[in-house]
């Protein structure tokens, strides 16, 4: 198997060319996202049975946009392995996927009890792939050559594997559930997130009073937003400078003095004697505005639909019973997103049924009947 490192755009014809009548191909992308406060795609890895292509995404003239015709051709099958934040990178670039295939989540919804790369690639072909490079910065230039190896190594035998793994799926009858998820993936990853407009805290209503919570959820978007300022002035991704988890500790134990906020979960001291005086003005003005109370709760949806919340633990029981049955993963019987849409917008006919998105013409023929009957009460 031979390795073309691709870094002008004259190379681009041959990988064109090489691609053209390939089936089957071996995706990969890396991004410095551990190191960078705007994360940049460094590179795509192409692979064939017969050849490596590692595209260089820092030179403006070597774009996954020169191959998107393949990406899109849904008769072409791209294997991933944990495809999701690779595909939001792509669209970012304006490249959309079509004929996924992603070995994590097959895997996962086969049941197997290890789903890594790594752990495949060793069931299957005995091979070692080397994890140790995973948080390395990918934007370095000129890449050192165990970097290369690596990211080689992410596409090498994961057409093999890909293969491996969906004959596993057509014998577990699951293959068509398997596609869909990928499809949904697919149409899922429209851009990478926004870290400032998409921002939303996951914080815990027990154990705090309502003020409390009002103080919790202004303290964490404003502690998001200084996060944001204070990462993109030192370069750094914004995780590093504050941690969900120590951005979640201070909003929701708001430390009295620098001593104890430095002794709270996941906050560092570094953090604490740059950034410490800041946000102890920040808990102060905050905590005073609410007191005074111009700062209000955050809207609370009430759910207009009493009987979806039924609807949803219904389904959850059915998909456990049925899957058992099946001896097959409940999500290859519906997925969470399949639970979701049908607690929210039960069908009403099987006809409806056909409507739902990524519910396929297989389920709909084995579970169509059993999920009217379950609904109908519930509406």
């Amino acid at each position: 198997m031979t390795t073309l490192d691709v870094t002008r755009a004259e190379q681009m014809g041959l990988v064109t060319d090489t691609l053209a009548p390939v089936t089957e191909l071996a995706v990969d992308v890396e991004a410095d996202s551990m190191h960078h406060f705007r994360a940049r795609l460094c590179f795509v890895q192409l692979g064939t049975d017969r050849d490596i292509f590692l595209l260089d995404t820092l030179v403006p003239e070597v774009s996954p946009k020169n191959i998107a015709a393949t990406f899109e051709n849904p008769l072409v099958t791209k294997f991933f392995h944990a495809a999701q934040g690779d595909l939001q990178y792509l669209a970012e670039e304006g490249v959309r996927v079509r004929g996924l295939f992603d070995t994590h989540r097959a895997a996962t919804l086969l049941g197997w009890p290890k789903v890594g790369l790594v752990d495949l690639v060793k069931e299957k072909l005995g091979a070692t792939l080397k994890k140790e490079h995973q948080q390395s910065d990918f934007s370095l230039r000129p890449l050192p050559p165990e970097l290369r190896e690596y990211i080689a190594d992410d596409v090498r035998y994961l057409c093999e594997v890909g293969r491996w793994v969906r004959e596993a799926c057509l014998k577990a009858d699951i293959l068509e559930e398997v596609l869909l998820d990928c499809d949904r993936m697919c149409d899922d990853a429209a851009a990478r997130p926004d870290p400032a407009a998409d921002y939303q805290p996951k914080l815990p209503r027990q154990g705090l009073s309502r003020e409390q919570f009002v103080v919790a959820f202004h303290l964490a978007h404003a502690l998001h937003q200084k996060r944001l300022e204070w990462a993109a002035a030192e370069d750094l991704p914004m995780g590093r400078m504050l941690s969900n988890m120590a951005l979640g500790a201070i909003a929701t134990k708001p430390p009295a003095d620098l001593r104890a906020m430095v002794k709270l979960e996941g906050v560092r001291g570094a953090f604490v004697r740059a950034h410490g005086d800041e946000v102890m003005g920040l808990i102060e003005r905050i905590q005073a505005e609410v007191k005074a109370g111009a700062l209000q709760a955050p809207d609370e949806k009430k759910d207009r639909d009493p009987k979806r919340k039924k609807r949803e633990e219904a389904l959850l029981e059915w998909r456990k019973i049925e899957a058992a049955t099946r001896k097959v993963t409940g999500s290859a019987v519906l997925s969470n997103g399949l639970v979701a849409d049908l607690a929210t917008s039960p069908p009403a006919t099987l006809a409806e049924f056909e409507k739902v998105p990524y519910f396929g013409m297989k389920r709909l023929t084995r579970y169509g009947a059993a999920l009217l009957a379950l609904l109908d009460p519930l509406r």
